[in-house]
């Protein structure tokens, strides 16, 4: 069946042109992030502290670094800015069969006022895992199954668009105003039909998902011998997340000054986010650029990635220079607010978190 609406619909036309991706898109993080390391150890010894970092947004657990909840974070709004968040439940694994949590789960969705489809998201979690997209009770049965026991969860209301963006804001405490450091367009990687290839040939010979094929051969192993009809478009994945094979570009060139002025508005109602980034989905990016139409996924914090470096046209030195200035202003933020009082957690305390989140992303369900 077509789809009724075009995969990326609202999105400015996506540049396939040139190489399929950087030379650095897919390194492992160890390497990536090495420079990062040794600026940190540096900026410890300048602020006489390793921890600073974790103090920057002071109203979420080290600061959105590790192991933060989602609904901890978004439950910091005001009514205002809740106005601008996309509606969802919380909801925690309990040992009750999953037929159970799940006529449950859908009572307080309906008390909430929504309804299938959802997206369904691990409370504490990173990187896009553990989301997919839930649109019968059969599926939510099957997501709370594979869902580790007592761990939570998010059943959050599917966007009315389909444009995404990730849009990183920092404003220093005590000032009024703040600025949009990066804007990052996040497009849904599919392949066309042409009524005689299998979907496993239209990935292989796709110029960019031939290169991480293993990113959606796993999540469709069940649909790799289907035969799409002539211009059928398939999503190759739901997750706007990078390494779960999204596809990045920067937008810088959208970020306008109505935008940045409606972030101020929302975060004047957010007591203590300073630094992070929004997740967004909107209408058009004309809307977009207005400071319209769009509603906010999940807002990250301390750890988060100005993610328009994973553009395929990014150079190396702009993607280390970008991540620097990050962890610079993360030292700068957390320095103002140790002199306003915070208290600054230990590094012992961001090891404890992160060996918890770990050990609960690995018994996460797969991504779609």
């Amino acid at each position: 069946m077509l789809a009724t609406q075009p995969v990326n619909h609202g999105m400015p036309p996506l540049d396939m042109t040139g190489k399929p991706v950087s030379m650095f898109e897919f390194w492992p993080s160890s390497v990536f992030y090495a420079p990062v390391a040794v600026q940190w150890l540096w900026y410890g010894v300048k602020y006489r502290s390793f921890g600073l970092p974790l103090i920057a947004n002071p109203t979420i657990s080290l600061s959105g670094m590790v192991g933060e909840s989602k609904d901890a974070i978004l439950s910091l709004a005001g009514e205002h800015a809740k106005k601008w968040i996309l509606p969802y439940v919380a909801w925690e694994k309990s040992l009750f069969p999953p037929e159970t949590q799940a006529h449950q789960a859908l009572s307080k969705l309906h008390k909430a006022g929504l309804r299938f489809p959802i997206v369904a998201k691990p409370d504490l979690g990173c990187r896009g895992a553990g989301v997919r997209l839930v649109e019968n009770k059969h599926a939510l049965e099957e997501y709370l199954r594979l869902f580790p026991l007592g761990a939570k969860l998010i059943l959050q209301e599917k966007a009315p668009y389909n444009a995404e963006a990730g849009v990183f804001y920092v404003r220093y405490p005590g000032e009024e105003k703040g600025r949009i450091f990066s804007l990052t367009l996040k497009y849904n990687p599919f392949v066309v039909g042409d009524g005689v290839r299998t979907l496993a040939e239209l990935i292989d010979d796709d110029p960019r998902a031939g290169k991480v094929s293993h990113l959606y051969r796993t999540r469709h192993e069940d649909k790799l011998d289907l035969v799409l009809q002539n211009g059928e478009e398939f999503r190759l994945a739901f997750a706007g997340s990078h390494c779960r094979g999204a596809i990045f570009r920067n937008g810088s060139e959208y970020i306008t000054e109505a935008l940045t002025r409606k972030l101020d508005e929302i975060f004047d109602d957010f007591p203590g986010f300073h630094y992070g980034r929004i997740d967004l989905k909107f209408r058009d990016i004309e809307s977009l650029m207005k400071g319209e139409d769009f509603v906010m996924l999940e807002v990250n914090g301390a750890s988060s990635e100005a993610a328009h470096i994973w553009d395929k046209d990014a150079t190396l030195k702009d993607a280390f220079t970008t991540l620097l200035d990050q962890y610079r202003m993360l030292f700068e933020i957390g320095d103002k607010q140790r002199r306003a009082g915070c208290s600054v957690p230990s590094l012992l305390d961001l090891y404890k978190a992160w060996r918890t989140e770990k050990s609960l992303v690995r018994h996460y369900p797969s991504t779609d």
